[in-house]
């Protein structure tokens, strides 16, 4: 083996959660169904919308902790469903008014869809308990 870069994350780690870091943290994206999208399509925008939230939540001074925890505990992602974007929206009005991050994903239009479309939200990361209040009731994908 040559000098090789690995990138270990320690996850649920009785070691770690003994540091101030009890709370199970999470990120959860939201998905419409409302719109149709291929799978890869769909796989692509939930990424889009993790990737965005975790950018956006290293810019904020208090959040940038909630990435360090997450990532310890192994980055849990969840992907829920809403019906509409209304639902969405209503969602992350929710979500903002306790204070989680919360990224909206327009896409470009380069392939299925006109450009623009929203068709995702990423939430968190952030404490587990915090994100249920806003999603809790949410199905799964």
């Amino acid at each position: 083996m040559g000098s090789e870069n690995i990138s270990l994350i320690v996850c649920n780690s009785p070691i770690i959660n003994g540091f101030g870091m009890e709370r199970e943290y999470k990120q959860i994206i939201v998905v419409r169904t409302d719109i149709k999208m291929s799978k890869g399509k769909l796989a692509v925008q939930v990424a889009h919308a993790a990737v965005e939230a975790v950018m956006k939540c290293l810019e904020i001074t208090t959040c940038r902790e909630n990435v360090f925890i997450w990532r310890t505990q192994g980055q849990k992602k969840i992907v829920v469903k809403v019906r509409s974007l209304d639902e969405m929206l209503k969602i992350k009005k929710n979500a903002e008014e306790v204070g989680l991050i919360a990224t909206l994903i327009a896409d470009a239009g380069l392939t299925e869809l006109p450009p623009g479309t929203i068709t995702a939200l990423g939430l968190g990361p952030a404490p587990s308990d915090l994100i249920d209040r806003v999603t809790g009731s949410l199905p799964l994908l």
